[in-house]
């Protein structure tokens, strides 16, 4: 259904009048200014666009957008982003959470969302930490790594988000730097425009308990040689002489130079984020080094809704009932005197 925009809208227009109240240096406040410039270049009014957040750190991004949203419970703000995407499917509804609400207590609401494929959007912020509650290990903190609750290094292994996601499902993954603001309002207006549950891991330093978790892949000074931002139909090179690229070796990705031992720019492998086989996807979300960034994978298909809509179109079709009272009358029935 189409809508009439009634303005014109700046990111002002999107900002509350809450004071922002993050930790200074956080990537969360490069997170919401990204969202409040890509939201006028989406094209949706502001009283369409709600945002649904759980608990943490990220979760008080509702109070500064100034659109409808919900600071909700933990891990649940999938399932309550379900029913006001189903209960009104005009509306644009994204979800905010952390690597702790999403992939812990909120796990399994995390993966049914997305092999539902609702049309709604998900911005996971991942710090690799627990952030809110004061530096406990988080279900992405790396093995070793020394928190509150770990002072003698983590034991557990960390999920990888894009693994699981791709695991469950998710049609739309992708990945971005928590410095990089010019690539990540570009992806939020990309994730809108999918028709599908859209997934957006962004790595995010948290400057007081995990500083630095990133660094070696999202500082200026090794971004370029350290990530690959990928481009659907475009070859994967990298570097800062963008002369490094990747191939497939058997069934390994592979790192190459342009130049070297006959390499050209026409032997690098071209992205393909539509493909419905998630399995290069996969690989790309499992390569370290260069780390992945950009649209990894962006395959549209069937919609929750749409499937439900066209159930309920063949029941009605076949049903002998056209209200209610048709189904309470219908068979025997006996009136009381």
């Amino acid at each position: 259904m189409e809508t009439t925009i009634d303005k014109k809208y700046t990111f002002k227009d999107f900002s509350s009048d809450q004071e922002v109240r993050w930790c200074p240096g956080c990537d969360d406040y490069v997170i919401l200014r990204a969202m409040q410039k890509a939201l006028p270049e989406i094209g949706v009014n502001k009283e369409d666009v709600v945002f649904i957040s759980g608990i943490g750190c990220s979760s008080r991004f509702p109070y500064y957008m100034d659109t409808y949203g919900m600071h909700s419970i933990h891990g649940r703000a999938p399932a309550i982003a379900s029913g006001v995407k189903l209960a009104n499917p005009n509306l644009s509804v994204w979800v905010i959470t952390g690597d702790g609400d999403a992939m812990a207590i909120g796990g399994n609401h995390f993966i049914h969302v997305l092999r539902r494929n609702l049309d709604l959007n998900i911005i996971l912020f991942n710090n690799e930490i627990y952030g809110l509650t004061k530096g406990q290990f988080s279900p992405t903190s790396l093995v070793g790594q020394k928190t509150k609750s770990s002072p003698y290094g983590n034991t557990q292994p960390p999920f990888s988000p894009g693994e699981l996601a791709l695991g469950a499902q998710a049609r739309f993954f992708a990945r971005i730097g928590g410095n990089t603001p010019k690539e990540m309002t570009q992806l939020f207006i990309e994730s809108e425009k999918f028709k599908g549950t859209s997934l957006i891991e962004v790595l995010q330093n948290c400057p007081i308990f995990n500083d630095g978790c990133y660094a070696g892949v999202t500082d200026k000074a090794v971004r370029a040689d350290k990530q690959l931002y990928v481009e659907h139909g475009k070859p994967m090179i990298f570097g800062k002489e963008r002369n490094k690229g990747l191939v497939l070796n058997r069934l390994k990705l592979e790192v190459v130079t342009i130049g070297e031992n006959g390499v050209t720019q026409e032997d690098l492998l071209v992205h393909n984020a539509n493909e419905q086989d998630p399995t290069l996807h996969q690989m790309l979300v499992r390569l370290v080094n260069p780390t992945v960034t950009g649209i990894i994978r962006a395959y549209e298909d069937v919609t929750l809704e749409e499937r439900e809509d066209a159930l309920t179109a063949e029941v009605k079709a076949n049903s002998s009932f056209s209200k209610v009272d048709d189904l309470l009358f219908s068979g025997e029935t006996y009136k009381v005197e």
